[in-house]
């Protein structure tokens, strides 16, 4: 029996559906390998090609709604935070018609979403997901990074102390900002809560296409953020490969944040 053969009556999409407050979805990371898609860069694509579409059709509001931006428990060690996608039904069904049209696996979703979607017409209209509904999830998807974050460190070796935070250049990762600006006993924040804040409040962006962090240009000549570039080499061809930039905070950022986030004590960059 192959990946999208029915077991026991069940349908494989089914089997992935989810359901929270705001009704049923489905997660790109779920879906993926159900499209016969190996590369979540190559299934992001196709996820994005869906919401931009969507958008100009709808808006990006309702863009938002279908594809909402999320994160999933993953990586080799199952403790990394993975760049996912929150896919209502239509959502996925918008995927699915993006698809690659030589997959008999696309062919599959097509048939399954067109189906549930029709079902849905005539059955109560769904709740949608208003601005603070999202938002609210954004929060509570970042808490349960920090939760996850601070469960991590409670097992992380003592040699794995960060007494000293920041590289030679006087910036920190998100991480590490969020772990300075915790010393203030009125600040509590991990990375995942911080990153919204960066976002929040102006300074952060996802990047089209591979939907990682990037920073805007004039965070960097205002002096509270910075960009490290990064790479790898490839262990199979040996090329090396660039990687999207890592997101860090300069100490005036910190300054910033703390004054924004209501710290009461003076900003302890080496205690």
């Amino acid at each position: 029996m192959t990946q999208l053969e029915l077991s026991a009556g069940v349908s494989p999409f089914d089997a992935i559906r989810q359901t929270d407050a705001y009704g049923e979805f489905w997660t790109g990371r779920a879906l993926m390998p159900l499209m016969e898609y190996a590369s979540w860069e190559k299934f992001a694509a196709v996820i994005e090609k869906a919401k931009a579409s969507l958008a100009i059709v709808q808006g990006a509001e309702q863009a938002e709604h279908h594809f909402t931006t999320w994160g999933s428990d993953g990586g080799r060690w199952g403790n990394q935070r993975l760049d996912d996608y929150r896919l209502t039904r239509f959502g996925a069904y918008l995927v699915a018609m993006a698809g690659d049209d030589t997959k008999p696996a696309v062919a599959h979703a097509r048939v399954y979403f067109a189906v549930k979607t029709r079902e849905a017409e005539v059955a109560p209209a769904p709740r949608q997901l208003s601005r603070r509904d999202l938002a609210q999830m954004v929060i509570d998807e970042a808490d349960r990074a920090d939760r996850a974050e601070a469960q991590l460190a409670i097992a992380a070796p003592a040699a794995d102390a960060w007494n000293t935070l920041a590289a030679a250049d006087g910036d920190w990762s998100v991480a590490d900002a969020a772990k300075v600006l915790s010393r203030d006993p009125a600040v509590r924040l991990g990375q995942g809560r911080l990153f919204t804040v960066l976002f929040q409040l102006g300074w952060t962006f996802r990047q089209k296409g591979d939907g990682r962090w990037r920073v805007y240009q004039d965070q960097i000549n205002a002096g509270r953020m910075s960009e490290l570039p990064s790479s790898h080499y490839h262990p199979r061809t040996g090329e090396l490969v660039i990687d999207p930039p890592q997101v860090r905070v300069k100490a005036k950022g910190l300054a910033f944040l703390l004054q924004h986030l209501g710290g009461r004590e003076p900003l302890q960059l080496n205690p």
